[in-house]
């Protein structure tokens, strides 16, 4: 089993990177669990047409003791694996817990032993590495830690900071840093600046990502990119990328 963790900065494209991972995966025949570990709930939205799966959190809230894995789990699009952690009720508790929360109900429920996936994907929010957002790299569930960025400059403390969680988390036997993906918004320097970062991380750029109005264009029609415009400069990219990932592990 392939295990990856996604990180990054909110607002970078870390959704649509896993995605686009995710259907390249399956492309390649591997049977596919990509996790959203962002209270927003929306990482696997256009695997599933545009339209919000339940969340984990909901559904425990509702069913308790009686949820069962089909009622966390759902089939999306080239029959990709779904969960979505979800949040608490705003104003009343803490995302990270709630991550946590979700994580053991899958354990609970011997997901990864039922559903067997070739790779698990685990898209997580970078702003703020602690408590459940940290899950992925020190509980032993990924293997591998990417970290999206920009060469913008918040994105790359977000990046820089992730970073060092992941070689806190390494020293004890936990995730590795497997790369930084850039996914361009096109500034001032910006292959430049990330490649200092990389640098600076004795790290990697595995992938340069162009910033592409097809990305937009098929969102816009609730479909992913790889759905709608499979040979984009964009999707060639992302399918180089999964190569570059299934080669490091």
């Amino acid at each position: 089993m392939y295990r990856f963790a996604v990180y990054g900065k909110g607002g970078i494209g870390k959704s649509t990177v896993c995605s686009a991972l995710s259907c390249a995966f399956a492309d390649l025949g591997k049977k596919v669990l990509q996790v959203g570990c962002d209270p927003k709930a929306d990482s696997t939205l256009y695997l599933h047409g545009g339209q919000r799966i339940p969340t984990m959190l909901d559904i425990l809230r509702e069913k308790r003791d009686r949820a069962v894995l089909e009622d966390l789990v759902h089939t999306g699009y080239k029959g990709i694996l779904c969960a979505e952690a979800g949040g608490p009720t705003p104003g009343l508790g803490c995302a990270g817990r709630g991550i946590a929360a979700a994580f053991e109900a899958l354990e609970e429920r011997d997901a990864f032993d039922i559903l067997q996936p070739d790779v698990v994907l685990y898209d997580v929010l970078g702003d703020v590495v602690c408590g459940g957002f940290a899950m992925p790299i020190r509980e032993g569930y990924a293997d591998q830690v990417y970290i999206v960025t920009s060469g913008e400059n918040m994105s790359i403390y977000a990046a820089a900071n992730i970073a060092l969680a992941v070689e806190n988390f390494r020293q004890r036997g936990y995730a590795h840093l497997g790369g930084l993906i850039l996914n361009r918004r096109n500034v001032p320097d910006e292959r430049k600046k990330v490649e200092e970062l990389a640098q600076e991380l004795h790290t990697q750029i595995l992938a340069d990502l162009p910033r592409d109005n097809c990305i937009s264009e098929a969102q816009d029609q609730g479909k992913g990119v790889m759905e709608l415009y499979p040979d984009s400069p964009y999707a060639l990219k992302v399918r180089e990328l999964t190569e570059k990932m299934l080669k490091k592990d």
